[in-house]
């Protein structure tokens, strides 16, 4: 297909967008009527979150166009086309991207383990504090009073909480198009990341419960503390003490992929409702829930039928073949309940991405006052993660470290959002918040690869190698 008729097609698509949920909505009636509109809207989304996908073909990560789009959506009313509006009120959609939030902090847990918790080193620990700290503190106590002075105390607080986290996908996939994911700095700030997203959601928590409740004292910022820390811990040590004999339950009755992926998703819903039980977000037990499970835990159900066939097919090969076979497919193995759960994020999460950009008013953006917050919450954010980087001790290049560290991405999204929706911030200080992701987001990248690639230039001439003009 040549690239007119590629840009046709998608003005084709775009229109049909535009008209067709109008027209709806004064076509008909009836409660009927109303749900077939909303699988309208939801079906909308889907397709202009993956036109958005586009970004990634100049490099940007995926989120950053779902974002973008919903931002634009979000305010063509500014042009006299009120189309989507109803959709940041339409409380079918508003669950579903809640789910889909839920549904990626459990793939966020999945994708991390205990062991890496444990198993990354002081180094990475301690980067991962200044690198929440840091941040926490310039934005909740100098950036926030400073540029946007007068606000409850409990919004800068959700500032500050906003900057704490890593967006880390954004950063390894930095790392594994340059073919430097096995270099000291992709481990070290991979190890921090997953430090990074317990800490800013103890953070989370605490300044959740504190907006919740009103006021903050030593006595119930202590309490608070030592209530998300304990049901982290305790999610951890009696979950990993559940899956195993729950996994043996479930697979006697049926081993089958749909049981697995039941218990999987049962998992990661009644940690959610047990986290808001005890006053803490959902997307906490959520993640405690995808930390805890592990590919062990599903060892009695069925394989994937693909990994079954092609055991079956080699079963007869040579015993060296059959090993090399058994090594590679191995990793699909374990990887299957991610594999379970990435369908249901492809419908799920673009919704929450998307809504999250509609909920962005641009119109306030107009504002000076605005503007410079934002820049202002962007420099802290750049600045606290870079101060990180340089305690990150010797053999690793402080500036990529610090950098890799930056990138806020659907972190900072899920802050802001339930910041807003507990109304603790104001649509302004969103807007403020969502420019911060955006520029943190669309800046790593290519700061990044220029930094690695500055490196891997030093390191060939140190070894005397020839490097390919790019």
């Amino acid at each position: 297909m040549s690239l007119g008729s590629k840009v046709f097609s998608i003005l084709a698509v775009l229109l049909f967008v535009l008209v067709a949920p109008g027209y709806a909505a004064s076509s008909g009636d009836g409660h009927g009527h109303a749900f077939a509109l909303t699988f309208f809207w939801i079906a909308v989304i889907l397709i202009v979150a993956k036109l958005s996908s586009l970004v990634e073909k100049i490099g940007q990560p995926a989120v950053l166009g779902e974002l973008v789009v919903g931002v634009l959506l979000g305010n063509l009313f500014l042009f006299g086309i009120n189309t989507f509006v109803p959709i940041v009120s339409n409380e079918t959609i508003l669950f579903l991207a809640e789910l889909g939030v839920v549904i990626l902090l459990f793939q966020i847990g999945l994708e991390s383990n205990i062991k890496e918790l444990t198993g990354v080193g002081f180094r990475a620990f301690l980067v991962a504090i200044i690198g929440v700290v840091a941040p926490f503190v310039l934005g909740a106590f100098l950036v926030g009073p400073l540029m946007l002075p007068g606000l409850d105390p409990n919004a800068y607080l959700f500032l500050g909480a906003a900057l704490t986290a890593t967006s880390v996908g954004i950063t390894a996939r930095v790392f594994k198009d340059l073919g430097r994911l096995k270099s000291s700095e992709a481990k070290m700030v991979l190890g921090a990341a997953v430090f990074d997203d317990v800490m800013g959601l103890i953070i989370l928590a605490i300044v959740s419960s504190i907006a919740v409740n009103g006021g903050i004292t030593l006595d119930s910022l202590a309490l608070i503390s030592m209530k998300s820390i304990a049901f982290l811990v305790g999610a951890i040590l009696v979950g990993q003490l559940m899956a195993t004999p729950l996994g043996m339950l479930f697979a006697s009755i049926q081993a089958g992929v749909g049981m697995k992926f039941t218990l999987a998703i049962a998992f990661c819903l009644s940690f959610a409702f047990a986290a808001e039980m005890l006053g803490l977000a959902p997307i906490i037990g959520a993640f405690a829930a995808g930390l805890i499970l592990d590919p062990v835990h599903f060892r009695y159900f069925k394989d994937p039928s693909v990994v079954a066939d092609v055991r079956n097919a080699v079963q007869d090969a040579p015993h060296e073949i059959q090993q090399k076979v058994n090594f590679a497919i191995e990793n699909h193995a374990r990887r299957h309940i991610e594999d379970l759960i990435e369908p249901l994020s492809f419908l799920l999460v673009p919704l929450f991405f998307v809504v999250t950009g509609m909920q962005v008013n641009l119109a306030s953006l107009f504002d000076a006052e605005i503007i410079s917050a934002a820049l202002g919450l962007t420099v802290a954010a750049i600045v606290g993660k870079y101060v990180a980087g340089l305690l990150s001790g010797p053999g690793v290049s402080k500036s990529i470290v610090g950098f890799g560290l930056v990138p806020r991405g659907e972190v900072g999204l899920i802050f802001a959002s339930i910041g807003l929706g507990l109304g603790v911030i104001s649509e302004e200080v969103f807007s403020v918040i969502i420019v911060m992701v955006i520029i943190t987001t669309l800046a790593t990248p290519p700061i990044l690869a220029s930094l690695l690639k500055k490196q891997s230039r030093i390191e060939a001439q140190r070894m005397g190698v020839k490097q390919p003009v790019s």
